[in-house]
This record gives structure tokens, sequence and C-alpha cells, in this order.
């Protein structure tokens, strides 16, 4: 997926989880966080970021917050719904029969359901953004929506589906993603029964660049 117009810009401050302050060639500007996650340990002052103009010209804000430089890791997209749109072109190339995305299943709606000949596949999808020692973690806030989702996929794999919970990494470098049990630890749970139930857990690395995210192939890997 790519952005149409990007700037740098450096931080300065988050008022509130949809909104930051932003220095732009000597001016203050307000701008749309595109993650209403904390992102704390990635917000700091005067961290270089990345801004993209906004499609619709009459919006408040001109730009949204779509990246920040991470000292020794490099830059990291937080744009919380690039993973479901570089996921989506990702699967366009992988043979499937019919690719849908958001679909209803039990009381949730999954990101993606997909056929290829008669097996049936769910699949959900996460991003990432959390790293810590070269390890990404996953959720950076309590989830329950999150574990609800996992529970919604025990049930369809027990039904005869393939199911799959895929963290897309939206960071260079990082190869694999662990729960993070000190956040939510009923979300290790959850990680765990979907592992014993049958469901696959897949990491897929990005590559991360000012104006663009893809999945990189070479970082695409499974839980064993």
């Amino acid at each position: 997926m790519k952005y149409n117009k990007v700037i740098e810009a450096g931080f300065l401050a988050r008022p509130n989880r949809f909104e930051a302050q932003v220095e732009v060639a000597g001016q203050v500007e307000t701008v749309h966080v595109k993650n209403t996650g904390r992102c704390k340990e990635l917000l700091l002052p005067h961290v270089p970021v990345i801004l993209a103009e906004a499609d619709n010209p009459a919006r408040k804000t001109r730009y949204d917050l779509i990246a920040v430089e991470k000292t020794g890791l490099g830059l990291i997209n937080i744009d919380s719904q690039a993973p479901n749109k570089v996921m989506g072109e990702w699967l366009a190339g992988r043979g499937y029969d019919v690719v849908k995305p958001e679909y209803k299943y039990g009381s949730s709606r999954i990101d993606f359901y997909m056929e290829r000949g008669d097996q049936k596949y769910l699949l959900e999808v996460k991003g990432c953004t959390l790293e810590q020692d070269g390890i990404g973690y996953f959720p950076d806030a309590p989830t329950e929506r999150g574990i609800k989702h996992i529970h919604e996929l025990i049930e369809a794999k027990r039904n005869g589906y393939w199911c799959g919970l895929a963290f897309v990494i939206q960071m260079p470098k990082v190869r694999e993603v662990r729960p993070n049990i000190v956040t939510h630890p009923a979300f290790g749970d959850a990680w765990q029964e979907a592992l014993e139930a049958g469901v696959r857990i897949l990491f897929l690395g990005c590559d991360v660049k000012k104006d663009a995210l893809s999945i990189d192939d070479s970082r695409v890997c499974a839980e064993e």
C-alpha cells in the first residue's frame, strides 16, 4: 500500500488519543493520529515522524501521523488501518479462489474469509508496533475484543475451517511476536488455547518506507 503525499515532521505532544501536535517547517501543526493505542514508547518529544496528507481538504486536520522513527530500529508504521490493507494485497497473490474481507462469523467480524477448493479459511489480522530487544509484543493495551476473536477462531477450527491469527509486523528487523502477558495476561492464555486447538499463528514482517508498507515474504513464518 502507498500513501499519496508524505512529509517529515517532529513530534511534540499528544493531547488525546486522536490528535498530536508536531512541528512542520518551524510551525506547530495539529494532526490526526491513525492509531488509538498508547504508543508511549514511540511518540517521544522531538522524534522524527511521517505525516500523510489527508484526502479530504475540508477535514479539521490536514495530515495523518502514520509513522515514527525509533532509535536503533528504524521507521515504524503506526497506521492501524494498514495491516488489513497490506494483508488484502498479500492474500490476493496467494492463489485463493475467494477472498472476502470483514466476514461475519458467530458474533464477530473476522478480517478475512478465503476459499481454495473445498477448504474454507478464516484469518484474523493484528498489527504489531511494540518492540523490545528485537521481539514484537501484542497487545500494547488490554484487548477484550482480541480475546473474543481468538475464541471465535477456536470454535471455527472445531467446525472444519482452517483458522489463523496473523500479526502484521509494521517495523523492520523484527521476525516474531509474543503475547504481552505483562499488559494483558488473559491474552496470553487465549494465545495458548488457540495453539492447542490448531489455530495457526502467523508472523508477517514488513518492508517499511516513508510512503509505503508491504509484507516482506522473506520474513513470513508461523509459530511452531
